[in-house]
């Protein structure tokens, strides 16, 4: 039987990512970023208008529907924040104005508007850091969602905030943007795919789960069964060429690791490889896993047709 990856690898060479699909890739994560950052602007916007209100800085501490802004201007990020006392958030609130806005005299706003964006600059900094792992993962929900729809096949899925399973809706338009799990039925067989799970079996956390059962059986005991995962993965999003060896250092061990404990289980469930930054070497790398049967398929994210080969794939098994 041919083997699966060669479906739509040929070499190790179509493993690799292009310039074009590192280019475009940053474009993505631009956007992305300008997306999330739209709701700060906002809120900035909302505080110089009522800034603008007072005569002074001092006038602002009698704006109370501002003071959380105020704090956040003041440096203290809402973490810090959840921890403090109202005197010590006062505290912090009168240093904002005794140490920086007062100096700044007629230009008292601006300056706040400023100290409000830097710090939720920091925020979205910090949001940003995975966000490449968020668009890989909708990317992947997104094609698998199209399998299913293409062969008429209803499915679930978990809400990423309630941790409630759906079902499948008329019109799916966006839904990648929130599930953390999906299921489906497989010649009358549940399978239930989940993202980000710590396995017990092997000791590891792997991005992707495909296990033999349906939503409302996924328990404790269930991911302590080694024979109940069907497939294991690793999903890497990033598109920095400079970070690709690291990622595929973590996906190498994990997957190293995953083979090695259920062999000891005689057991072998499929495992899998999507990278969106592939590099040479990498794809060297990728390829003898390959051919030495400890990975069953792989694909590279930034090419449409490997996703789309490597979905069905995962959807048929």
């Amino acid at each position: 039987m041919k083997a699966r990856h060669l479906k739509h690898l040929k070499s190790s060479k179509d493993l690799e990512t292009t310039y074009e699909a590192i280019r475009a890739g940053f474009v993505a994560l631009a956007l992305e970023k300008n997306r999330r950052a739209t709701p700060f602007v906002e809120r900035a916007r909302s505080l110089k208008v009522s800034a603008s209100q007072v005569k002074g800085p001092r006038d602002l501490l009698g704006i109370q529907e501002i003071q959380p802004a105020l704090l956040t201007a003041a440096g203290v990020s809402d973490k810090a924040a959840s921890h403090l006392e109202d005197s010590d958030k006062q505290e912090a609130i009168l240093g904002l104005i005794t140490g920086f806005l007062e100096p700044a005299g007629a230009n008292f706003v601006e300056e706040l508007v400023f100290r409000f964006l830097l710090t939720r600059g920091d925020t979205l900094g910090g949001s940003m850091r995975n966000v490449g792992g968020v668009l890989a993962q909708r990317k992947l929900t997104r094609s698998i969602i199209a399998c299913l729809r293409n062969a008429g096949r209803p499915y679930c899925w978990l809400h990423s905030r309630t941790n409630q399973w759906m079902d499948m809706p008329e019109d799916d338009a966006d839904l990648e943007l929130s599930p953390s799990g999906l299921s489906w039925e497989r010649n009358r067989r549940a399978r239930t795919l989940v993202y980000n799970v710590t396995v017990p079996v092997a000791r590891s956390h792997v991005d992707l789960c495909l296990l033999n059962c349906a939503p409302e059986a996924l328990t404790r005991d269930i991911y302590k069964s080694a024979p109940s995962y069907i497939a294991l993965g690793e999903l890497k999003g990033g598109i920095d060429p400079a970070g690709a060896d690291e990622h595929w250092k973590t996906a190498r061990t994990a997957l190293s690791r995953i083979h090695e404990a259920f062999a000891r289980n005689q057991l072998k469930p499929h495992t899998f490889f999507i990278g969106a930054a592939i590099e040479p070497k990498m794809a060297s790398e990728i390829w003898n896993f390959l051919e030495n049967g400890i990975l069953e398929n792989a694909a590279n994210l930034t090419d449409d047709e490997q996703i789309a080969s490597i979905t069905n794939w995962l959807c048929s098994l």
